[in-house]
């Protein structure tokens, strides 16, 4: 017999949006992680907002949407505010009612100078790493370091002389009219962007254009590759070796020496003399290009350098997730400041990843 399709509305239902999740979907594991961090958060929270007045949106909540547009590729939070409206598994997520509406796109906005005036993603990732640590998935002995470079939401045609004054030539009619830069020297010492003054036009090789950029660092640990610190910086020419040795500083002081491994970048005396103050041999890949390398035998010749170096490949998996999944690869906000924030947080989710990974190996 054909079916047909039912119209009437159900007046009552039982059902919940933890009904409706699959008890084996893989959000179900990370969920109790974010509880865990966001439940250390909690004395932060209280101190952000006043005790009387109408209520906000909680804070959780807006944590919990940024991580689930790191795991879901949503590009902007008004694509995730639409969304939620209609998917279940985000408000079985955020802790809403199948019949919530959720909030307004806007409400991002408005709470964002909260959020980063008290640092909530330096918090929020602290509390990540906190948890790797109570769970034994850190090392604290061997590390590595690398840097990448996050094309900034401006354009080149926004690269603008200092001293224009914006009394330059007016554009031509069209929105995206042509420019000739034919015979024009472009550097960030005369030039900046109109509309991101703090990002810096850089290349990471010889080979490929410069582009409008910030500097991404992260410091991975060699037992289960997870990031235990990172750092987003101005594009300069030295931003990796110096914020390389900034991560470092960071680290808890302990009386047996750590190894960093890096690529051929951070094969230079000025690096290798800063690990070496700070207690940490330098395993960093030799450049012997026309030159002579920092690194002598006393350093390759012991195994633990071929096996840093072996290990610190996998430093490329992080900065290749947050650059596809995450959506990092042209960063969605503009200045420093804001895109640092989504950069540790998307590490966070990165984290709260391999751990839950981690915990269905051992379970």
């Amino acid at each position: 017999m054909r079916g047909t399709t039912t119209r009437q509305v159900t007046m009552l239902s039982t059902l919940t949006t933890d009904s409706l999740i699959p008890p084996e979907h893989p959000i179900r594991r990370i969920k109790p992680v974010v509880a865990a961090v966001l439940a250390d958060l909690e004395p932060e929270f209280d101190a952000m907002y006043a005790r009387t007045g109408r209520q906000s949106v909680p804070p959780e909540q807006l944590l919990k949407a940024t991580v689930l547009m790191a795991l879901y590729s949503i590009r902007s939070e008004r694509q995730f505010c639409e969304r939620l409206r209609y998917d279940l598994l985000f408000k079985f997520f955020l802790d809403l009612n199948v019949d919530d509406e959720g909030f307004d796109h806007s409400t991002f906005s408005r709470n964002r100078e909260r959020l980063l005036s008290h640092e909530v993603a330096d918090r929020f990732f602290a509390a990540v790493v906190r948890q790797a640590h109570l769970r034994r998935y850190l090392s604290g002995e061997h590390f590595s370091v690398d840097g990448t470079l996050l094309e900034a939401w401006a354009s080149h045609k926004s690269f603008r002389p200092k001293d224009d004054g914006g009394n330059g030539d007016p554009p031509a009619p069209g929105r995206n009219a042509e420019v000739n830069y034919h015979g024009e020297r472009r550097s960030n010492e005369t030039h900046e962007s109109t509309t991101d003054p703090e990002a810096r036009l850089a290349r990471k090789s010889s080979g490929v254009a410069a582009k409008l950029s910030y500097a991404g660092h992260l410091l991975m640990e060699h037992r289960h590759a997870l990031i235990a610190d990172m750092e987003l910086t101005a594009a300069t020419g030295y931003a990796e070796r110096e914020t390389a040795l900034t991560l470092l500083r960071r680290l808890p002081q302990r009386a047996r020496r750590r190894t960093v491994a890096g690529d051929k970048g951070y094969d230079t005396r000025d690096f290798v003399a800063g690990c070496r103050e700070l207690g940490v041999t330098p395993h960093v890949s030799q450049n012997t290009t026309n030159r002579c390398s920092a690194i002598d035998a006393r350093t390759t010749r012991h195994p633990g350098h071929v096996i840093s170096l072996r290990i610190r490949k996998r430093i490329e998996e992080p900065f290749g997730w947050m650059k596809t999944v995450a959506g990092g690869r042209k960063l969605r906000y503009v200045g420093l400041q804001r895109n640092r924030a989504w950069f540790l947080m998307t590490g966070a989710v990165y984290n709260l990843i391999r751990i839950t990974a981690l915990d269905a190996q051992t379970a």
